[in-house]
């Protein structure tokens, strides 16, 4: 089973993939962690991504896709993948589904985690002053919520006209995410 994890920056997309991982031994392809590895590994292509993320700008469409492809084989052995923080636009959505295809798989379910933009804020000011994740800085983190809502957003339809789209209330206790996700996955599977 391939999943989608849907919503903006900060919204339990990790927590709940980390879950999911927990109780169904798949493989979570987290955009996010694999360019934070990049950047810690202060490799050439860190030093670029990590440029770009402290602006509040997106990473490339043809990086993320070039990083997400290394890591398929890696989700098939495990049963399947929950993609987390990708895709983001049409175009990597399509590529996406074009890469799976290859591989005689598709996109099973994508969830999405409604959640409010105040409470976004909110929740990346405190978790920039606990962990310091340049990521987390507010000022940047704005800019990359208005860059979710003008590029990433318009993938709802996308997703809805393809008949795969759920959503949740994000806004919810952590446990009660999981279970309604749980009881999405079931009733797919």
């Amino acid at each position: 089973m391939n999943l989608v994890l849907f919503g903006p920056p900060a919204a339990g997309k990790g927590t709940q993939a980390k879950r999911l991982v927990a109780i169904r031994g798949m493989v979570q392809l987290s955009t996010g962690d694999m360019l934070r590895a990049a950047i810690a590994a202060k490799s050439p292509l860190g030093n670029i991504v990590g440029q770009i993320i402290e602006r509040g700008d997106l990473v490339p469409d043809a990086l993320v896709i070039e990083l997400i492809e290394h890591r398929l084989d890696e989700a098939e052995k495990a049963g399947g993948a929950i993609f987390d923080g990708f895709p983001r636009t049409e175009p990597q959505a399509q590529a996406l589904d074009s890469m799976l295809a290859r591989r005689g798989q598709k996109i099973d379910r994508v969830i999405r985690l409604k959640v409010e933009d105040q409470a976004l804020l909110d929740r990346v000011a405190k978790r920039f002053v606990e962990s310091g994740r340049p990521d987390d800085n507010p000022d940047s983190f704005k800019v990359r919520l208005v860059a979710y809502n003008q590029q990433t957003a318009p993938l709802l339809d996308y997703y809805r006209a393809s008949g795969k789209l759920t959503e949740v209330d994000g806004m919810a206790a952590m446990d009660a995410v999981t279970a309604s996700i749980d009881q999405i996955l079931l009733a797919g599977a």
